[in-house]
């Protein structure tokens, strides 16, 4: 495998753009006040890109304020200025693109190639798409179901939105919670992971040079025990978004319950890769790799677990295996790397503690290993395949969230997707056949937010994203997110003055006069 040195081009001057601070509160870039540091590091480098103070509580305070006051003037908009600003912003996301992409691959080790060819064009079609989309937000037609009273429903924002977002995707996650938010109305306090807020501080500086108002998006990096708890908590923020783990998402429900808040969870993935016995094994393998790899493997709806249908099992194993090792490990800054870091040591350390027990119990066919030389400084790890590991194993039960994917194998239809089924997450899952009525039951019985046929990975804005059972509830992405973020009343109202009468008639009897 070809591991190419780390070099030093000149990546994102992070210290220099965020001198004044790491939080984003009324349109401007100030310090945190919780009187901690944190680092920012690079993960192919272990080297320390910026080092600022984190939000504490009064923080948190000031930012939902911000939003509060924002919240008459930006809900009071007609839905084609909301349109127009988001319009305007997408151009300014447009026209950073390579900041934007050169700030995710610093703080995330994700290759260039990536975030230049995926992350940021993906974010500018969001806000392109929820541009549009902001002039579709309707209730239901006007009629008369109660005698002489109309009704009709309104869809109105919420009012403040406090959201949480992960450290795998941050650039991408700011927009997922940001931008159906306020094109909706509300206006939103974020807290990205400590680990990366580079790009959502960024995403908030356009969107206040596109004319967004003060005030509308608010950032606050601090931790989530302190920063992440009292936005959830606050009895200011109306709504909560949350994105991660499925134990953390528990926790945020937990608080969130006490002031009977709206609550959106995006949580964890253990996507199966089902192949069918008349599926292209070569596609297949191609998408295997691919799917489990992207990001690093750290993306909850990669592929974790591939379950082949026996007549192709061991060609499956062989070919990914094959195809996994010439995947290229090395420098994100790179243009040969196909696979950067993962986001920390720890990341890299608790990987490799998956795959090392698993060696007692199945079988290591590639990886399973950090590399030497140059790239041991940073938190990179092989990609890996295991085979042959029972269903009821860690590695094919817990979410490992790295470049391993784990293969095993399965006999009739019936069998493979209830192994499909049979862990307690629901987000995304895949399976591979050339035969349509194999592909169709897949679709209708495999439990998933998201099922893709011959096919994993990919996801547009004009479609949903989100997931069944463990993995959370609620919609990012397309309009059904507009559910998310708007709350529908019912107008209803008397057409001949003298219904409260009758009603009060029909009710109490004459008492009281005419």
């Amino acid at each position: 495998m070809h591991n190419p040195g780390i070099a030093t081009p000149d990546r994102f001057p992070a210290e220099e753009r965020f001198a004044e601070g790491a939080q984003y509160i009324a349109g401007r870039l100030t310090s945190g006040t919780s009187g901690r540091t944190h680092a920012v590091v690079d993960p192919a480098s272990g080297e320390e890109v910026l080092t600022y103070e984190l939000a504490g509580t009064t923080d948190v305070d000031r930012a939902v304020a911000a939003a509060r006051a924002a919240f008459p003037g930006w809900a009071g908009t007609t839905p084609g200025e909301r349109s127009d600003a988001l319009h305007r912003f997408a151009a300014v996301l447009a026209d950073r693109a390579e900041d934007f992409a050169r700030a995710e691959s610093l703080q995330c080790g994700k290759p260039l190639k990536l975030t230049r060819e995926f992350d940021v064009p993906g974010t500018v079609d969001n806000a392109a798409f929820f541009a549009g989309a902001a002039r579709h937000l309707q209730g239901q037609s006007a009629g008369e179901y109660s005698g002489e009273h109309t009704s009709y429903i309104r869809r109105e924002p919420i009012g403040v939105v406090g959201s949480i977002a992960p450290w795998n995707y941050p650039l991408q996650m700011a927009a997922w919670k940001i931008l159906p938010a306020i094109a909706a109305g509300n206006t939103i306090v974020l807290k990205p992971a400590e680990l990366t807020p580079l790009t959502s501080l960024l995403f908030a500086q356009a969107a206040t040079d596109a004319g967004i108002p003060d005030g509308v998006i608010n950032i606050v990096t601090g931790t989530g025990r302190e920063a992440g708890e009292h936005l959830v908590g606050h009895p200011d923020v109306a709504m909560t978004s949350f994105t991660g783990s499925t134990a953390v998402g528990k926790r945020v429900a937990e608080v969130a319950t006490a002031t009977v808040k709206r609550l959106h969870l995006e949580l964890g993935g253990k996507a199966p890769f089902v192949v069918f016995d008349d599926a292209d094994l070569e596609a297949a393998a191609h998408g295997a790799v691919a799917g489990s790899l992207i990001n690093t493997g750290q993306d909850c709806t990669a592929a974790t677990r591939a379950y082949v249908q026996r007549p192709l099992y061991e060609a499956f194993v062989e070919r990914t295996a094959a195809l996994m090792e010439t995947v290229r490990l090395g420098d994100p800054f790179a243009a040969g790397t196909d696979l950067g870091p993962l986001i920390s040591h720890v990341q890299r350390d608790r990987v490799a503690g998956f795959v090392d027990r698993a060696r007692a119990y199945a079988r290591v066919v590639t990886g399973g290993e950090a590399p030497e030389g140059e790239l041991a400084k940073g938190a990179y790890y092989r990609p890996t395949l295991i085979a042959d590991a029972a269903q009821d194993s860690e590695v094919v039960q817990s979410e490992i969230f790295g470049p391993v994917l784990v293969v095993l194998p399965f006999d009739t239809d019936d069998e493979g997707l209830a192994l499909a089924n049979d862990t307690p997450y629901g987000l995304a899952a895949s399976a591979w056949s050339r035969d349509v009525y194999r592909a169709n039951r897949a679709t209708r019985e495999i439990k998933a937010g998201c099922v893709w046929i011959n096919d994993h990975i990919p996801i547009i804005s004009e479609m949903p994203h989100g997931g069944y059972k463990s993995s959370g509830y609620g919609k990012d992405m397309s309009a059904y997110s507009f559910e998310e973020y708007t709350q529908i009343k019912h107008v209803m109202f008397d057409n001949t003055a003298v219904a409260a009468k009758d009603w009060h008639r029909t009710v109490f009897g004459d008492r009281g006069g005419s």
